[in-house]
């Protein structure tokens, strides 16, 4: 893999998990205010797992992913 290569894999993942961390604070923030907002009921349920969904989103999901991108240790 040439170092272009390499680079261009980098940004790309870079852009992934920016994109995935701002999707989920969207998420969150989706999610509390429809808690707040209650214009759909049951509310407190829908807002909950929206949020939910969302703290999975930004920060356990980033997480994963760059464990499962990590360069394995040279043999």
């Amino acid at each position: 893999m040439t170092q272009q290569d390499q680079d261009s894999l980098a940004r790309q993942r870079f852009i992934i998990l920016t994109v995935l961390r701002a999707s989920g604070v969207a998420l969150m923030l989706l999610g509390m205010g429809i808690i707040g907002s209650r214009l759909v009921e049951p509310s407190d349920l829908i807002g909950s797992i929206v949020f939910a969904v969302g703290f999975l989103d930004s920060l356990i999901l980033p997480r994963l992913l760059i464990r499962r991108w990590r360069t394995p240790p040279n043999a």
